[in-house]
């Protein structure tokens, strides 16, 4: 009989070259890694290629992983316009890979994501990457790209888990008699 007290968690930071991705177990307040990685496209290929190529692999990270949940890094402004089109396209194809699951998708901001995994919504790559190591009890620290998307995933399941908590403290007070 599964678990129904863990919820499996995707999470993803889409990026045009790379992608990152990891998925997380929540069971009580205990996170663990299940499995992460970097989806590497190929540079020289022309952009449907390589989000052709993204959508496969994400197919492929969503099938092995069955998730509960999903969490994407949303998209921020870039001063440059084709690298925050590019950001969005690849977006996009994560919306489009996990809409065809029928899996809804949660996007945080950037400065959201740190704060939950460091405490700072200013936080450095570097300490984001620590933190993660540290959350998740990793042996090493993980790449960028595969940080930010484990990041994602401990963000979605620490402010999920505090939405749920408000949610049962209001339902409970609509409860309650007046006095």
């Amino acid at each position: 009989m599964p678990d129904s007290s863990a919820h499996v968690i995707l999470g993803i930071d889409p990026g045009s070259l790379f992608t990152g991705f990891g998925v997380i177990q929540k069971r009580g307040r205990t996170l663990r890694r299940l499995q992460s990685g970097r989806i590497r496209l190929p540079r020289q290929a022309p952009p449907e290629q390589r989000f052709a190529c993204l959508l496969e692999e994400l197919d492929r990270v969503i099938e092995a992983a069955s998730p509960d949940h999903v969490a994407v890094e949303d998209v921020f402004s870039h001063r440059n316009a084709r690298s925050a089109l590019m950001l969005g396209q690849a977006r996009g194809v994560v919306l489009a890979a996990t809409g065809r699951r029928g899996l809804a998708v949660t996007a945080y901001p950037p400065a959201t994501i740190k704060k939950a995994v460091s405490g700072h919504g200013r936080a450095a790559k570097g300490q984001i990457q620590r933190m993660v190591q540290v959350l998740l009890g990793l042996d090493e620290v993980p790449s960028e790209d595969e940080a930010d998307a484990l990041a994602a995933a401990i963000c979605h399941a620490m402010i999920g888990a505090q939405e749920a908590t408000v949610a049962r403290a209001a339902r409970a007070r609509k409860r309650r008699p007046n006095r």
